[in-house]
């Protein structure tokens, strides 16, 4: 089969490759420990679920808007305006099967061929693989252990050109779980001001922070109007099954991410929309037991990994992720990555999976119970004995 060129341009998600592996393994009767993939092990909040059912039962199974239903566009505008300080309307939002096709529409809308997108790197690997997807140039700006895995400013103006078009940051981050600070935001608003660029910032996990309020780029003067925000419930309210996500940005951007929309998957399913009003306007007791319980689980493991041979972390303070060096194993980050699988039962993520300059740290989602945390640092204790 001949494929288009651009097929050769688009990566992957290695965390569903490494997801594949270890369920392979599991059904030759091996047992793993699932410390890979980004997903809240925790049911979605019943009122969500109640929601959606009553939903269906009133027969929200047709077509909506491409931009989302006109009552869950209000209840993000009034969230929003709540959490991030700004006045948006409905007119600003824009309702999509999960986060990603925000990425996409958005870097379609705004970036042509031969533009230039600056982007973390260690970072998601989905940014990457749109910017080069779409014919544009990927610019990393390294995120170093030493800065506490956050943006370094100096180096985002040194990386600005006059090709330069959308600038992507992610606070709290995936993998390391840095948060920016508002002196960070305050610099980079300060650079997309001064060379006109757009901000794409990635808030899905604004509501997994452990410390203080999560803060947003979008909130300083004179950046709303060249500001995306991308969140969405899959983390917030373990709702990763339900493809429910979200955009906010100048209203003529939206019609645009709309018409994309259209083309694409023509809307968002009508149910689960209903049920993201209830999780926007409802009881958020769970949301605060998860976050407490993520809190308890980062402290266990970022503790037991320390105690590791060969083993450093940093305490994230946000998201649910730590990204410890294991740069004194003498091992590569994928080599770590394969043969604490196929040793020790453990699956983890290879830091090189979240861009080249992951080389020498490993990712592990501590979105699993304690009692399996602790069951993998005894198997991969056992395995660095071995070493």
């Amino acid at each position: 089969m001949k494929l288009a060129n651009r097929m050769s341009r688009l990566g992957t998600e290695t965390a569903f490759v490494v997801l594949a592996k270890a369920k392979e393994l599991e059904a030759q009767g091996h047992e793993i420990i699932h410390l890979e993939i980004g997903e809240p092990d925790f049911d979605t909040p019943q009122n969500i679920i109640d929601e959606a059912t009553k939903a269906l039962t009133n027969h929200w199974t047709h077509y909506g808007p491409a931009a989302g239903l006109p009552p869950l566009r209000e209840a993000i505008a009034r969230e929003i305006g709540r959490t991030r300080g700004i006045k948006v309307g409905p007119e600003n939002v824009v309702v999509t099967p999960g986060g990603k096709p925000i990425m996409f529409f958005v870097m379609l809308a705004l970036v042509n061929e031969g533009d230039e997108v600056i982007y973390p790197n260690p970072g998601f690997p989905i940014y990457e693989s749109v910017i080069n997807f779409i014919g544009a140039k990927p610019v990393a700006i390294r995120m170093r252990e030493e800065n506490n895995f956050r943006l370094d400013v100096d180096e985002l103006i040194s990386l600005v050109t006059p090709k330069t078009r959308l600038v992507i940051i992610n606070s709290p981050q995936n993998p390391t779980g840095s948060v920016l600070r508002k002196a960070d935001l305050e610099a980079i608003a300060e650079v997309a001001i001064k060379n006109d660029v757009f901000v794409l910032s990635d808030e899905i996990y604004s509501r997994i922070i452990y410390d203080g309020r999560h803060q947003s780029i979008s909130s300083i003067d004179g950046m709303p109007e060249r500001t995306v925000i991308l969140d969405g419930y899959s983390k917030t309210y373990a709702m990763t099954g339900w493809r429910l996500g979200y955009g906010v940005m100048p209203a003529d951007l939206a019609g645009q991410v709309a018409k994309l929309q259209t083309n694409c998957n023509s809307c968002t399913a009508s149910f689960t929309q209903v049920a993201g009003i209830e999780a926007l306007t409802g009881d958020q007791s769970e949301v605060g037991r998860m976050v407490a319980e993520f809190r308890r689980r980062r402290d266990f493991i970022v503790a037991g990994l320390n105690e590791l041979k060969g083993i450093s972390c940093q305490k994230p303070e946000g998201a649910f992720y730590v990204f410890p060096s294991i740069k004194q194993l003498g091992l590569s980050s994928s080599q770590f990555e394969s043969r604490v699988l196929s040793e020790a039962g453990v699956a983890v993520l290879s830091g090189t999976s979240f861009g080249a300059f992951g080389e020498g740290y490993v990712r592990f989602s501590y979105a699993n119970s304690v009692e399996n945390i602790e069951k993998a640092l005894g198997k991969m204790a056992k395995f660095l004995r071995g070493l």
